[in-house]
């Protein structure tokens, strides 16, 4: 009997911004990491034969906890990538939600159904996974072997072991990150034996759940002026409840590259980066719409504009207001050497790429 254990890698930065990920490369989150250490201690007295992942960073960095302190080799695989969304990819599933609602509604739900420009189709995403974990019980028979893939693959692999069709993925559970599931394999059968426990992460001790990668979020534009004026100066006074330099606020949103949130067509917030230095100017979510995961997904547009630029790291002023403050050090802000201001690290570690 081959034993093959089904994990989803750890929280990465489009989980967390809310960005569709697909076939791209994204960082493992702080809580992320927090994850794969709780995967490690999971998995320690657990005799496993070989590691195998999609060659994507994010479970590349996942299968750390398992083939690192074991000694074994990782074994990468393209075949066990994440289904390939298409224009999607890169994009809010915020701005997803807002021009394509549904075609959003097939993916989440019924994708035997979803078509997507430049997009994998399901069954053939669902397919090639398929392949590759026959593939991997037959190299491996009578072994034990740890597989990290995604989310939307496992869905549909861990569904069709379970005898549900593509029409019926929404009746389906989806797997927390880093969700551990067994099959087993004996000749060409393969048998759900549990799927999507996340038991190891209830010791993290961290309070409340974030939204999942699918839930609708913020959507970005550029700031338009001067059209938009009086909308950029009511947001910049609900941000700040003080006076300010109106004339400064336009001068700088004309010459500095500005974006405002939506949520759906009412701008709740804005980021200002400099993204060739990585510089954050300006970023702040309205007050009556804090605390619903918002405020992050601006420090994701950085994130993203920045990497995209070549840079490494992203910056912003020492912010005065200790709330504002916490905020940016709950999402990886900490200060510089000389204090003077804040910066997050956002760079790839080199022995996580694909190869």
């Amino acid at each position: 009997m081959t034993h093959i254990y089904l994990v989803r890698h750890a929280e990465a930065e489009g989980n967390l911004y809310r960005i569709a990920q697909g076939q791209g490369n994204s960082n493992l989150t702080d809580r992320g990491w927090r994850q794969v250490q709780a995967l490690e201690r999971r998995f320690a007295d657990i005799q496993i034969d070989a590691v195998y992942a999609s060659d994507l960073y994010r479970t590349c960095a996942t299968a750390s906890a398992i083939y690192k302190p074991k000694g074994l080799v990782l074994h990468r695989s393209r075949e066990l990538r994440e289904i390939c969304v298409g224009v999607w990819e890169h994009r809010s599933w915020g701005e997803v939600y807002r021009r394509w609602p549904e075609e959003m509604e097939h993916f989440t739900n019924r994708p035997d159904l979803w078509h997507l420009e430049g997009a994998e189709a399901p069954l053939e995403a669902r397919g090639r996974v398929l392949a590759a974990i026959r593939k991997i019980a037959a190299q491996h028979t009578g072994e034990t072997v740890a597989v990290f893939s995604h989310g939307y693959v496992l869905r549909m692999l861990l569904s069709y072991f379970q005898g549900y069709s593509l029409e019926e993925l929404g009746r389906t559970p989806t797997g927390d990150n880093t969700a551990v599931s067994l099959l087993e394999a004996e000749g060409d059968a393969l048998r759900v034996v549990f799927r999507d426990d996340n038991s190891h992460l209830q010791l993290l001790g961290e309070k409340g759940k974030r939204p999942r990668g699918l839930e609708p979020g913020l959507w970005f534009a550029p700031l338009r002026l001067p059209e938009q004026a009086e909308v950029f100066c009511a947001l910049a006074s609900s941000l700040w409840q003080r006076s300010f330099d109106r004339t400064r606020l336009l001068e700088d949103g004309g010459r500095r590259e500005t974006l405002l949130g939506y949520l759906g067509e009412e701008p709740v917030g804005v980021l200002q980066l400099d993204a060739a230095s990585g510089w954050i100017s300006l970023l702040g979510i309205r007050p009556d719409c804090r605390r619903r995961g918002f405020g992050v997904q601006l420090i994701g547009q950085a994130v993203q504009q920045t990497r995209a630029a070549g840079g490494g790291k992203i910056f912003a002023a020492l912010p005065e207001n200790g709330e504002a403050r916490s905020f940016l050090e709950e999402y990886g802000f900490h200060p510089a050497t000389d204090g003077a201001f804040v910066e997050k690290n956002i760079a790839f570690l080199p022995e996580f790429l694909g190869r």
